[in-house]
């Protein structure tokens, strides 16, 4: 059995890849770290775990978090992995990384992330980013093998990512006309959001934030560029919605000549044939975040509204799933050579 330990295991992304590996058949947790709740079991924090995970959350400087581990999940804000993965990976470990820290190749990349969102520019571990993975699979830019680093995509980058992907790399859309409108639910925030996150300013309420620009833009505009050979920019809306989970991104561009409802859904079937994480329905399904909740899987709507002549994708992922530990989960299948749905390949959860 592989060993794996969990670094920002009291959070949502942390909890996420515990459920999910308690049903791996090739791997098994054994060390969780948090900052909170530090000496008591995970199951007092997360109840629902009780008699399935007791293990007791240590300090990062614990001697039981000093231990070699076969794979480490930093489940963590940005800057925490840059400092702590090195150590891990000197120790054999393979690390996947939830946050902005190693999902850029070169530090110029980081820097421009990092300047978008306010965070320091400097990246302390730029030694490692040339090695680094970025972990969206479908993608087919880069094959995850035994790499040491993989850096976890972003929620909406995922979505928007995988709605636009077979239009970038069969030139389907004109370049400049790509439009994200995401929604996500309330946990894409975090256990630990700021008050306007918090359930009297949700409920009933709707709306856009980080319009000046969203972390997750660097990425999603980083990727379509090396699937289409030219560079691609995206305006970017992110709204949260009183749900709890689920993300639906509307992605949009303007046909190139020559494309029809058949050739577009000709292109994205043949794109995502050899994934089945990835699902395609036409524009007469009646589908929506709740067929996704709970699964690894993206529900993709693609349409042509010929009427305008354009694209028009629907992106249904569950954020904390497809979005976070599901795709964490993937990744580690693929680092260690498991089959890629291992401990993920359920329908999810309805109603």
């Amino acid at each position: 059995m592989k060993r794996a330990k969990i670094v920002g295991a009291g959070g949502y992304g942390g909890v996420g890849i515990v459920e999910l590996l308690l049903q791996h058949p090739e791997v098994e947790v054994t060390c969780l770290v948090a900052k909170d709740a530090v000496g008591i079991p995970i199951s007092n924090v997360y109840p629902h775990l009780a008699g399935y995970c007791d293990l007791m959350i240590h300090a990062s400087d614990a001697p039981e978090a000093q231990e070699e581990f076969d794979v480490v999940f930093f489940a963590t804000p940005d800057r925490v992995g840059m400092h702590l993965a090195g150590g891990e990976i000197d120790k054999d470990a393979r690390v996947i990384d939830y946050s902005g820290d190693f999902r850029f190749s070169t530090a110029k990349d980081y820097a421009d992330y990092a300047g978008r969102i306010g965070l320091e520019t400097e990246h302390l571990a730029a030694e490692l980013l040339p090695q680094s993975v970025y972990g969206l699979p479908e993608l087919g830019l880069v094959e995850i093998g035994p790499q040491a680093l993989v850096g976890n995509p972003g929620c909406f980058a995922v979505s928007c990512l995988l709605g636009l992907a077979p239009a970038a790399k069969h030139g389907l859309t004109e370049a400049g006309s790509l439009i994200c409108d995401c929604k996500t639910g309330v946990s894409g925030a975090g256990k630990n959001p700021n008050p306007a996150f918090h359930f009297p300013a949700r409920h009933d309420q709707m709306n856009a934030y980080r319009l000046t620009g969203h972390q997750h833009v660097c990425e999603i505009e980083q990727n379509l560029s090396k699937l289409s050979g030219q560079e691609q920019r995206v305006t970017f809306t992110a709204q949260v919605v009183p749900a709890s989970r689920g993300i639906l991104s509307c992605c949009y561009g303007s046909l190139t000549p020559g494309q029809s409802r058949q050739t577009v859904m000709d292109a994205y079937q043949a794109f995502y044939a050899d994934h089945s994480f990835v699902r395609i329905f036409d524009h007469m399904a009646d589908i929506g975040t709740a067929q996704v909740r709970g699964s690894n899987h993206c529900n993709l709507i693609v349409d042509v509204d010929e009427r305008t002549n354009r694209l028009r994708v629907l992106a249904h992922i569950d954020n904390l799933m497809k979005g976070q530990a599901g795709s964490a989960l993937q990744n580690m299948n693929l680092l260690f050579g498991f089959p890629e749905n291992t401990g993920l390949d359920r329908p999810g959860q309805y109603p």
